[in-house]
């Protein structure tokens, strides 16, 4: 079994069960794999949890790459392509996005290696955001960025609970209200 095959099927685990309740046995079988074997690259299921967002992490900045170069597509599309990823996630009863928040809600210690994986990534959503509408030339780019990235954040740490797409339809359209008031002060019509 491929290494991606394991980490694959432990992120699952994790979207179901949580990081608390993930353990390395489970993980173990799961894959149908002798535990054993799995220690010899992941020691415990803290390492594994690491890999597996690390992991996670390179598919997560792979679509970004690819949206951001998707020609076909406009910066506002692109800057709430987002929202239809996780319409997708949802409907295949996916939360990889979760995982990030609740990573650091579990490892609440900036020093921590999980943690600063998980900060990482939400950094780069922030420069994917901020890239996007300086693109647009909207009036204060870094705040319309934080505001963007805030509701983001709100929807994925509902999902940790609720699971509902209903948050995601109203975290999208609360997403599109933001960068439509942004234009809108850009365009001097709220001065």
């Amino acid at each position: 079994m491929q290494r991606e095959d394991v980490l694959g099927e432990a992120l699952h685990l994790l979207e179901i069960r949580g990081i608390a309740s993930t353990t390395l046995e489970m993980v173990a079988e799961r894959v149908d794999r002798p535990l054993d074997e799995l220690r010899r690259y992941w020691p415990d299921s803290e390492a594994l949890l690491y890999d597996a967002l690390r992991y996670l992490s390179q598919q997560v900045d792979i679509w970004r790459r690819q949206l951001m170069l998707d020609d076909e597509l406009t910066a506002e599309q692109k800057l709430l392509a987002r929202y239809n990823a996780l319409t997708d996630c949802v409907s295949n009863q996916r939360y990889p996005g979760c995982l990030f928040i609740a990573a650091c809600t579990f490892y609440p210690d900036p020093d921590h290696p999980i943690h600063q994986l998980a900060d990482q990534q939400k950094q780069a959503a922030y420069t994917f955001s901020h890239e996007l509408l300086t693109q647009l030339e909207v009036d204060d780019p870094a705040m319309v960025a934080k505001q963007m990235e805030l509701v983001l954040e709100g929807c994925l740490s509902r999902m940790l609970v609720n699971r509902s797409q209903v948050d995601v339809d109203t975290a999208h359209r609360l997403a599109e209200d933001i960068l439509r008031f942004a234009q809108c002060r850009q365009g001097g019509a709220l001065t």
